[in-house]
Order: C-alpha cells, then structure tokens, then sequence
C-alpha cells in the first residue's frame, strides 16, 4: 500500500513513517503542512492518506480542508485522520461523501500502534474506522435524529460499534453476545432505517451515515 502522510510535528511524521514502513508499507511522501499533501497527492497517487487536521499556517482545520478537496476529487482516495481534535462541521462532510474508507482517530486515544495499523489497513480495504469520541460530538452536532431515535438501546449500541467499523463478530464479541443476535440486529437497522436493499457492506455505509446524521 501506498501512503502519504501530512504531519506538521517532525517528530511525530518520523515516527508514523517509521512505524508504516515497518509493516511492509510505502510512505511516497511525509510532508509537514496541507499545501504539500496536495501536491504529493496529485504526484504519488497514493491509496491512503494519513493526515492531521491543523497544520501551517494558521493551524486551524487546513489539514482536514485538504481532505475533503482531495475525496471530493477522487472518491476512491482512502484518508485516515490523526488529530488531537474533533472538528464537527468538516467531519460531517468529508463523512457526507461516504463513510467508505474513512477513518477518523484521536491520538491520545491510540494506546497501541497494532491498533493503529488496523485501523488503518481497514480504511483502505474501504472500511471505517472512527474513534467513539468523534462519534458522539457528531451525533451532538447532528439535527437529523428521526429514525435513529426508533431504534432500542441495544441496536444503538451496535449501530455505534458499526461506525467504528466493527464486524458483526468483533462486535459480539464486544457486547458479549452471539454473532447471530448481532446480525439480527442489524437486520432490523436496515429494515428501521429504511434502508435501500443493496450489499450488505453498502447498508451499512448507509447506516453509518444515518446515524451520524450525514
């Protein structure tokens, strides 16, 4: 896999270039502001991007701006976001265009780099992968809760873990329950959403959004 990696603090883009290429990925560029992952997007064509959100100048939200602009341009570019900060209204639209190989972490929630690669390799098999906190300050910021609120404690429950791009098994696993009752559940998300009949995997993108209020 291909990855460029935009992260002001040199210490930290070291360690994530380190880190990546030690489990057998390339990094074809580390760059230090949002300008540069644009042009080393454009140059390397990467799979994923590894990017933080405030960077140079004025380090507000160029990194995440950058995002957006680079999915909107090629849907299929996967991203992971690395930040110490939730930035709803960016979040809910680089969510907008699909949840599909995207993933949102916090570092100082990140407690172990196998965690970390996961995450990652699962955003660009075309998964999710969103940190709990991101998803409760989306879910705060949401002003669409119709359906969703129709949904029992439990299947929100699963719903949320499915937004942090958790298998029907990973998440029984979670609840302690059996894999069969959580596919049961997510039956009746689909079918208490309204959602459109489709591949699986795809309904579930389409949850993920709902619940997000994307």
């Amino acid at each position: 896999m291909r990855v460029v990696v935009a992260e002001d603090t040199a210490i930290l883009r070291a360690g994530l270039v380190q880190l990546l290429e030690e489990e057998g990925h390339t990094v074809a560029a580390a760059v230090p502001d949002a300008e540069q992952l644009r042009v080393a997007v454009l140059e390397h064509r990467p799979d994923l991007v590894v990017s933080d959100i405030r960077m140079p100048p004025t380090h507000t939200d160029e990194g995440l701006r950058a995002v957006i602009e680079l999915r909107t341009a090629n849907p299929a570019l996967a991203v992971l976001i690395f930040s110490q900060y939730v930035e709803t209204q960016y979040a809910s639209r680089l969510l907008a265009g699909g949840s599909a190989g995207v993933g949102y972490l916090l570092k100082e929630r990140v407690l172990d780099a196998q965690d970390f690669i996961d995450a990652l390799e699962r955003v660009a098999a075309g998964g999710t992968a969103l940190d709990p906190e991101v998803i409760n300050q989306l879910m705060g910021a949401s002003p669409t809760r119709n359906t969703v609120d129709e949904l029992s404690p439990r299947e929100r429950e699963v719903l949320a873990l499915m937004a942090q791009g958790r298998s029907n098994a990973a998440i029984a696993t979670g609840l302690v329950v059996t894999e069969r009752a959580v596919e049961k559940h997510v039956a009746n998300i689909f079918l208490k959403l309204q959602l459109p009949v489709s591949s699986a995997d795809h309904r579930r993108v389409l949850a993920v959004l709902r619940y997000l209020g994307a």
